[in-house]
This record gives structure tokens, C-alpha cells and sequence, in this order.
């Protein structure tokens, strides 16, 4: 069935913001209640919020549900979310800005690595947004 259209599914491909946050909040309680978390339980931990982020929606304060999930696997005590529940909205904003960051780059090097980006047009709309400012 070809078509010149592309037909995308509403999925997030890349959530470096929300994988990033819960590593960070993830040691961060790890260091609050004083555990020492051995290399391997780091990579283990790194390894498994790169999984469960992929399956995240895009729903807000989501990743905050995933970290809860995610903690006992290293022997994290949960109760510690209780700490950074207070500011999950204000990061959740922060997360959104470095996912949208990342898609962005992401679907660019994939243009470019397809050579389908066209640079005209993205000089016409610089240049389009330039005479707005």
C-alpha cells in the first residue's frame, strides 16, 4: 500500500527528560535514606527506567507512577516519593522540555541520516521567522 503521506502513531519516541528524572530522583532518595547503591545496581537501576520510559504515556506526572514501580528493584524504599512529591508538577514541567528537545533533534538527524531534510526550506523559514522579531 504505498502513499506519499507518512502515517505516524501519537507515541513518544524519545523521553530522555523522564528517563533522566527518575535516575536522578531515584539516587537521590537512595542517598536521602543513606543506601549505597553498588555499580552494578546503578547500571541495573539505569538499565531498567531505560525500559519501563519507553512504555510511558504521555500523560503528566506519569513518570512519577513509573518511579514508584520502578524503585523496589534495587531495594529502594518507596516511602521516599513522598520527599519529591511536592515538585513532580514543577519537574514535570522540565521533563517535557527536554523530551520535546529530544524529539526534535531526533526526527533532524533522522531527516538528515535519510536525506529527506530539506535546507531551502528551512532557510525560507528562518528567514520568514527573522523578519517577524
Amino acid at each position: 500500500m504505498p502513499t506519499n503521506k507518512m502515517h505516524l502513531q501519537k507515541r513518544s519516541i524519545n523521553l530522555d527528560g523522564s528517563t533522566l528524572y527518575q535516575a536522578i530522583a531515584a539516587l537521590f532518595i537512595a542517598q536521602m535514606y543513606g543506601i549505597h547503591l553498588s555499580i552494578g545496581e546503578q547500571i541495573t537501576l539505569m538499565l531498567v527506567l531505560m525500559v519501563t520510559s519507553k512504555g510511558i504515556a504521555g500523560v503528566p506526572g506519569v513518570s512519577f507512577v513509573v518511579l514508584l514501580a520502578t524503585l523496589g528493584t534495587v531495594g529502594i524504599p518507596l516511602e521516599g516519593l513522598a520527599f519529591i512529591a511536592g515538585i513532580d508538577r514543577i519537574l514535570d514541567m522540565g521533563r517535557t522540555v527536554v523530551n520535546v528537545i529530544g524529539n526534535s533533534l531526533a526526527s533532524l538527524v533522522m531527516a538528515k541520516w535519510e536525506n529527506r531534510f530539506d535546507q531551502e526550506k528551512m532557510k525560507i523559514y528562518f528567514n520568514d521567522n527573522e523578519n517577524l522579531a
